[in-house]
């Protein structure tokens, strides 16, 4: 990296920053339309949360089998595949009549966020100031939060206002990421990323899942799964319910409005993001997780007493609690990947995280039509609360004096 002019690495930082912030716009924006989708075609409360968890696991078996590629081939040539391939899975959310259709664009979109992701996450880091040892954790935290709040709100908007919802927004996605796919093959490249490192790799090796952690990191990512899983479980049920939860208890009549508590999530998410992005990894995780335990009880309790405005403060704690403990996570770990290993450890992150993002939704499309979707959430709610209090724990042990130096 140290051949990357200032203005070179400014202009591949800000490339990567907003590739990722598209790419959650991408993974965000069904949110809105899934309510529609539902009472459109007939489709069951299990069958809206398939065609959610879909894009987790079809995402999965991309990260196993191919999210290190972009640390052998190069990262230019994975993120046009990438992109291409979500412009595809656009197109095809776009044409989609039927439940088939809906759920094969949704496993695209997974294969293609499964390239993507870690190679831009990748990137961020190839790019960042060595000077600023924080500054990839910190815009990482914010494109995804970013993102995931701007897609949802900008779907919904559309959804109330256009004659046809669809082809405004998946329509506008697709050239969005046509257009990504030309433009990274103008970004400035390095050995990390878009050099020859790993080339001479066997192509039969790329099919085979080859995840690993180096040794020095499996302790403190231990450490971390509960974080990951308490905030990327909060993530994924307010992306599958959320709006159902502010349509059916709150009785929100407009798309926008039901999907209010996502930008909020995310905004809060960003904002706690920058304000603690300085603070040492230990205290942003610890904020992180108790902010997680706390919005969820408040949430709770925001349900039993029919409160929308109680249900929108807590989902800006929340938000706080996901962008920050996601951050420390990464604020750990990141500092210690050999630049030759990153899309390959983040794969491995972004592995924990997906499986905590789909597992709970499909639970929860199985458990709606038994204990209703306000017991669904309060028992799904009361385990992540359990989880954000067990990872707060287990940061402030990891943190004593035996190991202050290995986690921090």
């Amino acid at each position: 990296m140290s051949a990357l002019t200032g203005a070179r690495r400014r202009v591949g930082l800000a490339f990567a920053v907003a590739a990722t912030m598209l790419l959650m716009v991408a993974a965000s924006a069904p949110s809105p339309f899934y309510p529609q989708f539902a009472e459109r075609l007939g489709l069951p409360p299990v069958a809206t949360t398939l065609i959610f968890a879909i894009y987790a696991f079809t995402m999965l078996a991309a990260l196993l089998t191919l999210g290190p590629l972009s640390d052998i081939v190069g990262r230019r040539p994975v993120v046009a595949l990438g992109a291409a391939l979500l412009a595809l899975s656009m197109l095809l959310f776009w044409q989609a009549t039927g439940l088939p259709l809906l759920l094969i664009a949704r496993g695209v979109q997974g294969v293609a966020a499964g390239i993507l992701l870690p190679a831009f996450s990748a990137m961020v880091v190839d790019f960042a100031s060595p000077k600023r040892p924080d500054a990839a954790s910190l815009w990482n935290t914010i494109g995804a939060m970013a993102g995931l709040g701007t897609g949802a709100i900008s779907a919904a908007t559309v959804l109330d206002r256009a004659a046809n919802p669809a082809g405004v927004v998946f329509g506008t996605l697709a050239a969005v990421f046509l257009l990504v796919a030309l433009a990274v093959l103008m970004i400035p490249g390095s050995a990390a990323a878009g050099g020859p490192a790993g080339a001479g790799a066997p192509a039969a090796r790329l099919a085979i899942p080859r995840l690993r952690v180096p040794a020095s990191l499996r302790r403190p990512l231990l450490i971390a799964v509960p974080a990951i899983i308490a905030g990327w479980a909060t993530n994924g049920l307010f992306l599958a319910l959320g709006s159902s939860v502010v349509q059916q208890q709150f009785g929100a009549v407009g798309y926008a409005q039901q999907t209010a508590a996502i930008p909020i999530f995310a905004g809060s998410g960003i904002l706690a993001s920058v304000l603690l992005h300085r603070r040492s990894a230990r205290v942003v995780s610890v904020y992180g997780t108790g902010a997680l335990a706390l919005g969820t009880m408040l949430s709770l309790l925001a349900l039993r007493v029919d409160s929308l405005g109680g249900y929108l403060v807590a989902a800006s704690v929340t938000g706080t609690g996901f962008g920050t403990a996601f951050m420390g996570v990464l604020k750990t770990l990141m500092p210690r990947i050999d630049p030759a290993e990153r899309a390959q450890v983040m794969a491995v992150i972004y592995v924990v995280s997906y499986l905590a993002f789909g597992v709970p939704t499909i639970v929860a499309g199985l458990l709606v039509p038994v204990i209703s979707l306000r017991g669904t959430m309060q028992l799904l709610g009361l385990v992540i609360v359990v989880l954000g209090v067990a990872a707060t724990l287990l940061r402030l042990r990891a943190d004593g004096p035996r190991d202050r130096g290995g986690v921090s």
